[in-house]
């Protein structure tokens, strides 16, 4: 029996309204070019997995892989199993293996090759026919962007990329998106002229996670926070993303990308506009778009950039008692790079809102953890009632929103010591995803993947929200390029000396997470 005759989820009179609003995917298949890569492997293979696990994908859903290797569909098949069970989140059942196993395809051939996208084309064709697809194909580049157009253009010349009546075909591209603002620009001419705007998907994980969507229920369900979410009582905001590992076997292509590039751009910069955007008027993708969007316009950077942004690089030495190599000393890495492993701005935002306050975001590797946050911390409280002794263990108050590990929000007020004086300091309160849900939560490539397939698309940053990254970002880069090496700091540090000045000037200093 054709499998997409089994499941209600099938019926043919259900529309794709039906399947977004129960967050169950339709008839469709997903395919994979760089299905050999770490992402695919740890990520994208167990993610689809966890979906059907969890009911989520149709029976007959299809999963294909592209990629130079002489393989099989059942060699294909064994390495997503190897997948699945190493990575899976979720627990692994036969029967649901079995289920998906059934769709699973693989293509063998190079990106130029002509005769291996008809042979994707007829496998497609198969799935339709076989699994009941029903010409629905969601392709994903999990490729360097470098091969982009080539893959791009394949899609469109073997007619991949152009959907029947009733179909439809979506992309799915992985950051960075160009490497400055001109080949961003590129970029999205090139993959517009093949996609429509509504069929591009630019992933952003860090879109995907539980707590980066929380932000906008912490801030817009809680009559707490947003009353006290402006220039009024907010000092400054800090947006860290610290990493505890060097850059490995990535060292040649994280050399001449550096930490603004690969994180600050993309993820920091999200996490900013999510942070400092008005309330948008629906969850609708336009909606919160529009609202992001206004954000990054009304960024500014100060005017002096040798006093508003520090640079470094992890020398070698000892750190969680083994010893590390320097960032110049990893294997394949250029003696002479300028490329900074560790990056901190500061950013101002000319809104009313947040007239006056500043957003200070920072990215490093071979740092003192791994650690990703936003912190808002908030003016300090008028003393009058109290002697300067008996605040001198108080801090400002801040609320925390912890992005990875340990996802969840952590206050920090100042309450009285127990005793029979009056002595205040800070405490915290502590709420944890893990702690207060029975749910486990999904991975960021479950969400993801789920809405590329749904055609939900508000997680997804659209190319303006591209653009004006990078148009923020690059006078940083052009100055740094004129500046030399940057400076080194020993790992399990929290950067260079430069980073603590930068926030010295004002008069304040980093959190240590």
């Amino acid at each position: 029996m054709n499998p997409a005759d089994v499941s209600a989820e099938h019926n043919p009179l259900r529309s794709a309204k039906d399947y977004r609003l129960n967050r169950i995917a339709g008839p469709s298949a997903l395919i994979i070019f760089g299905v050999t890569g770490d992402l695919s492997r740890k990520k994208l293979m167990p993610a689809v997995y966890d979906l059907a696990n969890r009911g989520l994908l149709p029976p007959g859903f299809g999963l294909v892989g592209f990629a130079r290797r002489d393989w099989e569909d059942q060699d294909f098949m064994e390495i997503v199993h190897e997948s699945v069970k190493k990575y899976a989140r979720t627990e692994f059942r036969e029967e649901v293996w079995t289920q998906l196993a059934q769709g699973i395809r693989f293509v063998p051939g190079t990106f130029d090759d002509d005769a291996a996208f008809e042979t994707l084309k007829e496998t497609l064709a198969e799935l339709d026919t076989e699994r009941g697809t029903m010409g629905n194909h969601a392709f994903y580049l999990s490729i360097p962007p470098k091969a982009f157009p080539q893959v791009t253009e394949q899609l469109r010349r073997s007619g991949l990329a152009k959907p029947a009546d009733g179909e439809w075909r979506r992309v799915v591209i992985e950051k960075p998106f160009g490497h400055d603002l001109a080949s961003a620009r590129e970029l999205n001419e090139m993959v517009a002229s093949v996609f429509p705007a509504d069929a591009v998907f630019r992933i952003d994980h860090y879109l995907g996670k539980e707590t980066v969507q929380n932000i906008l229920a912490l801030r817009f369900a809680n009559q707490l926070y947003e009353p006290i979410w402006n220039a009024n009582f907010v000092d400054h905001v800090q947006i860290t993303m610290a990493e505890d590992i060097g850059v490995g076997g990535r060292a040649g292509y994280y050399d001449g990308i550096g930490a603004a590039r690969d994180v600050i751009q993309n993820h920091l910069l999200q996490l900013l506009a999510l942070t400092a955007m008005e309330e948008p008027i629906s969850f609708e993708a336009s909606a919160l778009r529009s609202e992001k969007e206004k954000v990054l316009s009304a960024v500014r950077l100060p005017s002096d950039l040798s006093k508003s942004t520090a640079r470094g690089q992890y020398s070698g030495g000892w750190q969680g008692g083994e010893k590390v190599l320097g960032f110049l000393e990893e294997d394949g890495m250029n003696p002479e790079s300028t490329t900074e492993t560790y990056a901190a701005l500061k950013l101002e935002i000319g809104t009313r809102r947040w007239a006056g306050v500043p957003f200070y975001l920072r990215a490093g590797k071979r740092l003192g953890r791994r650690v990703t946050e936003i912190a808002v911390v908030f003016k300090r409280a008028p003393q009058q009632l109290f002697a300067d002794s008996q605040t001198s263990q108080l801090g400002q108050n801040a609320l925390v929103i912890r992005v990875q590990p340990d996802e969840g929000v952590t206050i920090r007020f100042g309450s009285k010591v127990p005793g029979a004086g009056m002595q205040v300091r800070d405490v915290t309160m502590d709420f944890g995803y893990g702690h207060a849900f029975t749910e486990a939560s999904p991975e960021a490539y479950e969400r993801l993947i789920l809405d590329v397939l749904l055609g939900d698309p508000p997680l997804f940053p659209r190319h303006e929200e591209v653009e004006l990254s990078w148009k923020i970002l690059d006078p940083i880069e052009e100055f740094w390029e004129t500046q030399g090496q940057p400076q080194q700091y020993k790992p399990g540090s929290w950067g260079p000396d430069e980073a603590d000045e930068l926030l010295a000037r004002d008069g304040r200093t980093w959190r240590r997470p």
